[in-house]
């Protein structure tokens, strides 16, 4: 199978996934067996799943998609995904014939020399960029041999936001080609409760209408979309497909009161979008860019939306519009108030703009701060009122003061947080950065108008949601002394439709109740909001396993915290940047987000070496300078058990492994792996050799059977060198290793590679790997045994122990006086790990998890006397009564 790599450029607004196989070349159907059966090029594409659980607005989606070879030579079949700006991926994997190749994050420098040696080696390259408005396009490709499966699977989270009192999951349909099982499950569990729910479609006709199932009730709702081969070909016996748009699902809560808050674990969000609250006058002043680059399309648009605009704006409000080119036009020489005289007057105004000279973008800005400035000063503004500056541009400067940051400057001077300055950047032409950085700076953000028929819808859809200030100067407040690692909880403006989120972690463990108050400056006087809950009875009542994935609240506050430093870098002073950079580096790589700051690597072995795919996230506008983030390293890893046993523990920022053995007698169970927060469970049962040397001082043991629970799942599962026995609910199944199985079931997945392997996932959780070592059948001394890997592991909880789980967290050691052993090929150390000095000698082990036969020569440092000073306690702390024992946890 040829090599492969793929380098993942994103960028960052929006909600959407598009999951579909891209077969190159693309070519016409060739095959078709029957209705059910579409092959394409011989590809055929027989499964493709989007599954997505939404928990309090945080959403956390797996796009799968299988295809088969049909054909009899190798083909090449392309994974081809649209997903939303604003989500982070936070895994990728490729499952051929069994063998799971998968994704880890890595810090972005690192991983792009990776990429840019590999391409001048001419290996190929795959890129994700920016698709359309909200999304982006994640694509890699792989060589499939003939009667191959492959298995593609990618997942992503994103924190929703409420837009026109709507939260929108919008999913790009997009196949390319009919496909035998297609599914979209979208799963919302909102404590709050859920007061609307609709789901509909670009491309549904009626026969698809019907594939849609909806519903919702109390805290749970539910969308699914399942259409049928018939009901997604466009006519009868032809191979072309109606999926092909967007899929979309709107909802709201309910709003009880104000705010609502949640803790879980020792995080809280609270979500705050008072309703009823009587409007905040509003002051605007929109500065037109009129500039030769403006005629034509572009004008007219813009000319049509602010039609649109002054027909809503309200009677209390005032506003103006400010033109310029090379030279600064005011409509008035004044804000004015809505009445109805002057918004005729304005309307004939806009109808009359016509397009002129160059763009001077410092003297337009720093004239309409004036004004506004001066209307304040002179009290001809309502006191309790919010005032904007809206600018729409399509151009850099290119007359009066051209310098950016000097421009910049002057605008933030002029302003000095008075009021909020809003971007809007018409086309690709202009410097992005040098518009978003300056509306940063002055308490609002920049928008990219794309140049299309509906850009006055665009521009219309912007003012829309800031055109209904219901409060000023909003601030939330908690616990003093109780809580830590603070989000935002300052805010300019309330937007009705809108949502204000805060999170943070509850540092007090004695605190029995949890108290928020909110303070801001309303209409007609100001006003407080206060909340208080009991925390142990809020944790209980969100106990909904079946619609909660993990530490959902954890995943959120470290979502909205990278979020907000990476936007507040962009306009901080050099010596702040480096900082900001930093922590938000670090969060993005303990809970394993693509971020700009990060990149995700997966590597293929391929004739003894390894070949990388580079999975990349930049900001819009210039590529990220991330040439000083090399002094970052990055914590993954992956451990298993297996030969004598063999404990082999990675750890990726020393590029090194530890290991260790457990000697003790056959028969033995030992607790390897013990999640309580997730319910998972895996013990092993030591076996011996048939025969035993008499001068052995020890005899040699090795894993002869696993033990698997998962809790929560009601799941058991014992694995001998013979059988797997499967026990779910009430149910028994069982399988021989000389089986090809492969499983799906809520909430996990299992297959079986004939005499090979076993691949049992978890849902979003961990993945694990149990290879088969099987010896000839009359061999005198040994027996068949088996092998366990663990993937994924940063999926597992912080509270995971065992004498693998304990592992999975960050574990640093150094190691020095490195000196010649009595084995000349095995230097021994001092290490220092845990606190403890240890000798330790150099060695080699083999990994199994990718090469089941002959294994991959791993070196490590082996730590003597069972892992003493490496693991907590001792060895024989691990032992447990049988296969299915579950530790107790403190």
């Amino acid at each position: 199978m040829d090599s492969f790599l793929f380098y993942v450029v994103l960028a960052s607004v929006g909600t959407t996934a598009h999951a579909g196989f891209v077969v190159a070349p693309f070519k016409d159907i060739i095959k078709k067996r029957s209705t059910s059966d579409v092959i394409l090029n011989g590809i055929e594409l027989y499964s493709m799943n989007i599954d997505s659980k939404v928990t309090s607005r945080f959403v956390h989606t797996v796009i799968t998609s299988r295809a088969v070879n049909r054909a009899n030579v190798s083909k090449e079949v392309v994974f081809d995904v649209e997903l939303p700006k604003t989500a982070f991926i936070t895994n990728f994997s490729m499952t051929i014939d069994g063998i799971a190749y998968l994704g880890n994050i890595k810090e972005k420098e690192t991983a792009k020399k990776q990429y840019e040696k590999a391409v001048s080696r001419g290996h190929t390259a795959g890129l994700v960029k920016a698709s359309g408005r909200k999304t982006e396009k994640f694509t890699v490709s792989v060589n499939v041999a003939a009667a191959s499966k492959v298995t593609f699977e990618l997942t992503y989270e994103e924190l929703l936001k409420r837009h026109l009192g709507k939260y929108e999951v919008l999913i790009k349909v997009k196949p390319k080609q009919l496909v035998k099982h297609f599914q979209i499950e979208v799963n919302i569990f909102e404590p709050q409760g859920i007061s609307e729910l609709e789901a509909f479609g670009s491309f549904i006709n009626n026969d698809l209408i019907q594939a849609i199932e909806k519903s919702f009730s109390g805290k749970k709702g539910h969308v699914s979309f399942k259409p049928t081969i018939d009901q997604q070909q466009t006519c009868k016996n032809c191979s072309t497909s109606f999926l092909d748009g967007d899929f979309t699902i709107k909802y709201d809560v309910k709003r009880d009161s104000p705010g609502n808050l949640q803790i879980i674990n020792g995080y809280f969000v609270h979500f705050f979008a008072p309703a009823n609250l009587p409007r905040v006058p509003k002051n605007v002043i929109f500065v037109i860019d009129i500039s030769s680059s403006m005629m034509g399309r572009k004008l007219e648009q813009t000319k049509k939306a602010l039609l649109k605009i002054l027909d809503d704006v309200k009677e209390n409000d005032h506003f103006n519009f400010i033109m310029f080119d090379s030279m600064i036009t005011p409509w008035k020489e004044q804000l004015v108030k809505a009445t109805l005289d002057n918004l005729k007057e304005a309307q004939a105004f806009v109808k009359s703009i016509r397009t002129r000279g160059s763009t001077n973008i410092n003297d337009a800005l720093i004239r309409t701060v004036k004004m506004m400035n001066e209307a304040h000063q002179g009290k001809l503004l309502p006191e309790r009122s919010s005032s904007t500056v809206i600018m729409l541009t399509d151009g850099n400067p290119t007359s009066g003061e051209i310098n950016p940051r000097k421009i910049q400057d002057n605008v933030k001077n002029a302003i000095q947080g008075r009021f909020s300055l809003y971007n809007l950047a018409f086309g690709y032409d202009m410097d992005y950065n040098f518009l978003e950085k300056m509306a940063l700076e002055n308490n609002g953000l920049a928008r990219r108008i794309y140049e299309d028929s509906d850009s006055a819808l665009q521009l219309q859809s912007f003012y829309e949601e800031v055109a209904n200030p219901m409060l000023l100067e909003v601030q939330l407040h908690y616990p003093i002394n109780a809580i830590s690692e603070l989000t935002q909880n300052n805010f300019n403006h309330y937007y009705d439709g809108s949502e204000i989120v805060v999170a943070g972690c509850v540092i007090d463990n004695e605190l029995d109740s949890f108290m928020a108050d909110v303070k801001a400056q309303g209409a007609n006087n100001d006003v407080t909001f206060t909340e208080q809950i009991d925390i142990e009875e809020k944790a209980q009542a969100l106990q909904e396993q079946e619609y909660i994935f993990g530490d959902y609240i954890e995943r959120l506050w470290a979502y909205l915290t990278i979020q907000q430093l990476l936007e507040k870098r962009i306009s901080a002073e050099e010596e702040k940047r480096e900082n900001l950079t930093a922590e938000a580096l670090k969060l993005s790589l303990k809970y394993k987000f693509v971020t700009p700051l990060t990149s995700m690597v997966v590597t293929k072995p391929e004739d003894n070496e390894d070949k990388e795919a580079i999975a990349d996230k930049p900001a819009e506008g210039k590529a990220e300078d991330t040439s000083f983030l090399s002094r970052y390293r990055v914590h993954l890893r992956a451990h298993s058990v297996d030969g004598d046993p063999h404990f082999l523990i990675e750890v990726p920022e020393k590029k090194d492994h530890l290991c260790f053995n457990i000697n003790l007698d056959p028969g033995v169970v030992l607790n390897l792996v013990n999640d309580p927060d997730t319910g998972i469970t895996i013990n092993g049962q030591l076996t011996g050799k048939k025969k035993v040397s008499h001068n052995a001082q020890t005899q040699k043991t090795y894993i002869g059977a696993l033990g698997i629970v998962n809790t929560q799942l009601a799941l058991k599962m014992e694995i001998t060198t013979e059988t797997i026995t499967l026990q779910n609910g009430r149910k028994t199944i069982a399988f021989t290793w000389l089986e090809t199985v492969s499983l799906r079931q809520a909430g996990w997945t299992m297959k079986i590679n004939r005499k090979k392997n076993l691949v049992l996932s978890f849902g979003g959780g961990a993945t694990f790997i149990v290879v088969l070592h099987q010896v000839w059948k009359k061999h005198p001394i040994h027996h068949d045994f088996l092998g366990l890997y663990t993937l994924d592991t940063h999926k597992v909880s912080e509270h995971t122990h065992g004498l693998l789980g304990q592992f999975f967290q960050h574990i640093d050691f150094e190691v020095f006086d490195i000196h010649p052993g009595s084995d000349s090929e095995k230097p021994h150390a001092t290490m220092i790990v845990k606190n403890n000095r240890l000798s330790v000698t150099r060695v080699s082990e083999k990994d199994y998890r990718k090469d089941p036969s002959h294994g991959a020569i791993t070196p490590c440092w082996f730590i003597h006397n069972n892992g003493t000073g490496l693991i907590d306690g001792a060895h024989t702390d691990y032992i447990v009564s049988d296969l299915f024992s579950i530790p107790l946890t403190n």
